[in-house]
């Protein structure tokens, strides 16, 4: 059974690593759940000119269009989700990803996971995998850090996120 990993991009610089670990995940026969937030789509135009659908069920259409060869090859696999889909598989703890990883990740959305705000999809399923001690990895890419932000990864740290 391929391992399911949920990827998350949010509002950070650095749109291109998480199309590149979307495409490794893909490649190496991942089931990936993908999750975007509404700032994601204005950094995939401003840095890379990928328009980015803002509904789940286009935005699902346009990557298994665009990752088909990859998606037949590898035998991975790729749902998209809404950011107010709260019966997706990855709120639940009922049906946790083996991993979550977020990148690129905004502070804001570290400090909502630190905070446990779950108010939307990425933060949710972030509160999952930490409930349910599976691997959190978060990708920030805002520097340099305040004492605020240091904080709250320390604070993920002792959660157990990466």
């Amino acid at each position: 059974m391929p391992k399911t990993v949920c990827l998350a991009f949010t509002g950070a610089s650095g749109m291109p690593y998480g199309i590149r670990l979307l495409e490794c995940l893909l490649a190496a026969g991942c089931h990936v759940q993908l999750l975007y937030s509404q700032t994601a789509q204005v950094v995939a135009r401003q840095e890379m000119g990928l328009d980015l659908p803002a509904r789940a069920s286009d935005a699902a259409v346009h990557f298994r269009r665009e990752y088909a060869a990859l998606l037949a090859q590898h035998g991975g696999s790729l749902d998209v989700y809404g950011r107010e889909e709260w019966f997706a598989p990855v709120a639940s703890g009922s049906n946790p990803p083996h991993a979550m990883v977020v990148c690129p990740c905004t502070m804001g959305t570290l400090a909502a996971i630190a905070q446990g705000l779950a108010d939307n999809l990425i933060c949710r399923a972030a509160d999952v995998a930490l409930k349910e001690k599976r691997p959190l990895i978060l990708v920030p890419r805002e520097t340099p850090f305040s004492a605020i932000h240091l904080e709250n990864m320390l604070r993920l740290a002792h959660a157990g996120a990466v």
